[in-house]
């Protein structure tokens, strides 16, 4: 098996769409920072619209964004690559334009907002991947894609930290930070647009073989995704929760563990994903599932009654759950990509975003739920469902979708 050991800045870069591409996403990360953390702020402090009402609204969105991934994977699959990250950019200036031009009280044009914004940014992992997977092959597009996630992840900081900093100016700062949101997903949208990256899938396989192959299925596959981004909660939702209200710590360590968790996704992402490569996509997979699940019992013995070093405990096991996040994120992808045949590339991200899409969209209700009840309802219940994730995902065989046996290019197990 073929492995990739070593990384190479320029074959990278060239791997994940080229300088303006990078920039393109280094640009709508750091916009999506500025704005995304005080979405709910905005709504509550500059439009006056109740609490209640503003998290339905943004609720709303989200949903939305999960109904149209279906139309996205069909648009992917008539070729179209940087056409549609560009898309997924400037729906989301439109949705900052409602913002902006919303008077207070008007939650009908804020939830609009919400609309077009949870449109953009349900679509842009699908579409993104896909142009990855059109330029990149083999364990280069899986790198490709977790320096991608390191780039983004980098902005995204730097967004968020940029925001906070201009909050002290009230009601006009936050109208100035979603003007610049605004602009900063245009500029995106121009530089994505501008690679003009398309696929031609009817050029890859027989048409004997597009007429009778679907869609991968992948249902184990899907369903253990579900599971599996709740850890992508765990350091926003689930940690401040335990700190704050069950251990009494002060607000500067669930800061601390966010902080922290950005710095090793930015720091590891590419490294462990290309010290991963040496085994299969599926084997890795599952692998994070046990080191998730590890994690949360980690998280169990740290917040039991009678741990002296509870809060300490709980920041240092923090770091074994961004590892599994890490392992998780850069296999799971690439297993997608790796799995559909290229006609049908954009049905299956858009399956596999849609199941990511609804674990974080349910993830801070069952967190919040099974809180109160104890650490063991918490962190055994997360625990127990990723090794049964995990053992689903190892044990899924990967059906030989081409009666032929032939593939659109030759790659590494998946």
């Amino acid at each position: 098996m073929a492995t990739t050991t070593t990384i190479r800045p320029r074959a990278l870069l060239r791997a994940s769409g080229g300088p303006r591409y990078a920039v393109a996403l280094a640009v709508d990360a750091l916009g999506t920072g500025l704005l995304r953390p005080f979405l709910l702020l905005y709504g509550v402090t500059v439009l006056r619209l109740s609490a209640p009402a503003t998290g339905t609204a943004m609720t709303a969105g989200i949903v939305a964004g999960l109904v149209c991934m279906p139309a996205v994977g069909r648009w992917l699959d008539r070729g179209a690559r940087s056409t549609v990250v560009a898309a997924s950019m400037l729906v989301r200036v439109l949705g900052v334009a409602l913002l902006l031009a919303a008077p207070a009280g008007h939650v009908w044009l804020f939830a609009a907002a919400a609309l077009f914004l949870g449109i953009g940014n349900q679509s842009w992992p699908a579409a993104h991947a896909a142009l990855v997977a059109t330029i990149a092959h083999g364990r280069e597009r899986d790198t490709a894609l977790a320096g991608a996630r390191a780039l983004r992840n980098a902005a995204l900081g730097v967004g968020a930290l940029l925001a906070a900093v201009c909050l002290a100016g009230g009601t006009t700062a936050l109208r100035a930070l979603a003007a610049v949101t605004a602009l900063a997903y245009l500029a995106a949208a121009a530089l994505a647009w501008s690679v003009h990256v398309h696929a031609h899938p009817a050029r890859t396989a027989p048409a004997r073989d597009r007429d009778e192959e679907p869609a991968p299925r992948m249902r184990a596959l899907l369903a253990a995704n579900v599971v599996y981004v709740f850890c992508l909660n765990v350091p926003e939702i689930a940690l401040p929760l335990v700190l704050v209200t069950q251990l009494d710590a002060s607000a500067g360590w669930p800061a601390a563990v966010f902080v922290a968790n950005t710095v090793l996704v930015v720091t590891l992402q590419v490294p462990v994903t290309v010290l991963m490569s040496r085994f299969s996509r599926r084997t890795v997979l599952a692998l994070s599932g046990v080191v998730l699940a590890a994690s949360y019992l980690g998280f169990l013995a740290a917040t039991s009654p009678g741990h002296g070093w509870a809060v300490p405990a709980v920041a240092t096991v923090s770091v074994v759950c961004t590892i599994g996040e890490i392992i998780y994120a850069g296999s799971a992808t690439a297993l997608v990509t790796a799995l559909a045949p290229a006609h049908a590339l954009g049905r299956a991200l858009a399956r596999f975003q849609l199941s990511t899409g609804f674990g974080l969209a349910v993830s801070p209700a069952v967190i919040t739920a099974l809180a109160p009840l104890g650490p063991a309802a918490l962190w055994g219940s997360l625990a127990a469902a990723t090794l049964l994730s995990a053992g689903a995902v190892a044990t899924e065989k990967d059906r030989e979708t081409r009666r032929s046996g032939h593939r659109p290019q030759k790659q590494t197990s998946p």
